[in-house]
């Protein structure tokens, strides 16, 4: 069987309205549009929940973050927790990892066989938030207002060097994957190219920048003052510091179109890996994969970042282009969980393998254009801001919000995309709301779950401050490298050596 391989390019922070495939009037993602036009897009697909590493471990285990303790961005990936590249690498795929993962703890690899960069994030336990006290702000690392009103252009960032760093290091590594090839090795692979933008901080570089005007960026839509906001937004803004820190128009405006000049240089990085797919001739015998974390409010509602489960905070972009991919839309509710179950069918695996239970459901039925009966994503989020989890249901056209101590949420996304009007009190929806309720009570306790979140803040708080006190070594990743072994070195044949590296090989005389 000519098993594909597979490529997932992710964003940071990429709400799908923000993308060209996806209908937005100004944004240039011309490498993102034709992706789609070639093959599948989602139009309902989630994060499992709405913060950076919870949702990065949902996607790569395939579980939502209450059953493996995921719950923030300090929260420990479990090294004895399966993912998809140890499913892959089991079935006989060279793995690779390419950029932003938000691993915590000392596995650093969880299943790939190469990992060719850092990470930008710490790997520790510094990100704890401490939900006895949820009204405490980690200053060091909270979101807040000075973000948006720093935003512009410049000619570098940490985020730039990093983000050109991971496109580098990726498409090395596939032209490496093209020099195999032609030595004979023909075993599929699966990179996984994560970059950080369009992440806040809001800024991007001139020749980016410089695609827009003021007049190509639209303004939010529909917004509310803090008043007006349901309790759990309140405790958003109040946390964010857009409670009490006013933003002007010109600063929204500028914020907003330093988001879209970075979603435009991330469609460059989409780009470049389709070009080097192209490059080593894999490019039909690959499945491409363009999705995101989460997504970004960006002043929508009056929210700004994530951390929320309204539609451009949870809703991801999700693409897939590639050998046996229909062309067309799905409309299915889906989500991140569903990748990993995805994978694994793609690669010939069963359900069997699974170490753990699995959340998610193969997308390839939609993918190749056929009937899933399945239309729902599920949402947890037990991070900061809150005291309680936040738990979401999307079936079909209702999507579901539920906080212990606030009062429920239901929207028509039908009828009311921009989330406008509560329906959970409405008598004509006096039966869905009914019945969400019963399946929120059963599929979880939250309680139970509170008490196990705070649990594991206490001991990850302590051992922050030990480890602030010198125990231990750093989590970081370093990616193994010998200079001594690269390149031309005085051991070597300098024919030898460039004709290892040259690709495509010379062709032998045949004379």
């Amino acid at each position: 069987m000519n098993r594909p391989n597979i490529v997932v390019i992710m964003a940071d922070q990429l709400a799908p309205h923000f993308c060209g495939a996806y209908g937005h009037a100004t944004v240039k993602t011309p490498h993102i549009d034709a992706l789609a036009q070639r093959g599948m897009r989602f139009d309902a697909a989630y994060c499992n929940s709405p913060l950076c590493a919870p949702s990065r471990f949902a996607f790569m285990s395939g579980q939502l973050i209450s059953r493996i303790a995921a719950y923030d961005n300090a929260s420990e990936f479990r090294a004895s927790v399966p993912t998809f590249a140890h499913y892959l690498m089991s079935l006989g795929y060279r793995t690779c990892l390419s950029g932003k993962m938000h691993f915590v703890g000392p596995d650093q690899k969880h299943g790939f066989q190469d990992r060719v960069t850092t990470d930008i994030y710490p790997a520790d336990f510094a990100w704890t938030p401490d939900w006895e006290a949820p009204d405490e702000r980690i200053d060091k690392w909270y979101h807040n207002m000075q973000t948006v009103k720093e935003s512009g252009e410049a000619i570098a960032t940490f985020q730039t060097d990093y983000d050109d760093e991971v496109e580098f290091a990726a498409r090395r590594w596939l032209i490496d994957r093209g020099r195999e090839r032609a030595g004979g090795d023909d075993a599929p692979f699966c990179l996984v190219a994560s970059f950080i933008h369009p992440h806040d901080p809001y800024v991007a570089k001139p020749e980016w920048w410089n695609l827009y005007s003021d007049a190509d960026v639209p303004m939010p839509e529909f917004t509310l003052a803090r008043d007006e906001q349901d309790p759990f937004s309140r405790r958003v803004m109040d946390g964010i510091e857009a409670s009490y820190v006013p933003l002007t128009q010109e600063e929204i405006r500028r914020a907003r179109r330093a988001y879209l000049a970075n979603v435009s240089y991330f469609d460059s990085k989409v780009g470049a890996m389709v070009r080097a797919l192209k490059d080593i001739g894999e490019l039909n015998n690959t499945l491409v994969v363009v999705t995101a974390d989460h997504g970004d409010m960006l002043g929508e509602r009056g929210l700004w970042y994530k951390m929320n489960f309204f539609e451009h905070s949870a809703r991801v972009p999700l693409i897939m282009a590639g050998p046996g991919v229909a062309k067309g839309v799905a409309g299915n509710a889906c989500s991140l969980v569903d990748l990993l179950p995805t994978f694994v069918d793609i690669a010939g695996g069963t359900a069997d393998m699974f170490g753990e239970p699995v959340d998610g459901r193969s997308l390839l039925p939609l993918a190749r254009g056929e009937y899933d009966p399945v239309d729902e994503a599920i949402g947890e989020y037990c991070a900061e801001m809150t005291p309680y989890p936040v738990f979401m249901i999307r079936r079909g056209a209702l999507k579901y919000i539920h906080c212990d101590p606030d009062p429920p949420q239901l929207y028509d996304l039908a009828l009311d995309p921009h989330e406008k009007t509560n329906l959970a009190a409405d008598p004509a929806y006096a039966s869905d709301a009914k019945q969400f309720a019963a399946e929120v009570a059963e599929r979880w306790d939250s309680e139970s779950l509170r008490a196990d979140v705070i649990a594991t803040q206490k001991s990850r708080r302590a051992l922050h401050a030990a480890m602030e006190a010198g125990a231990g070594e750093a989590w970081d990743f370093n990616p193994p490298r010998d200079a001594s072994q690269e390149y031309v070195r005085n051991h070597m044949d300098w024919t030898v050596a460039a004709k290892r590296y040259r690709y495509p090989p010379l062709k032998e005389n045949s004379e």
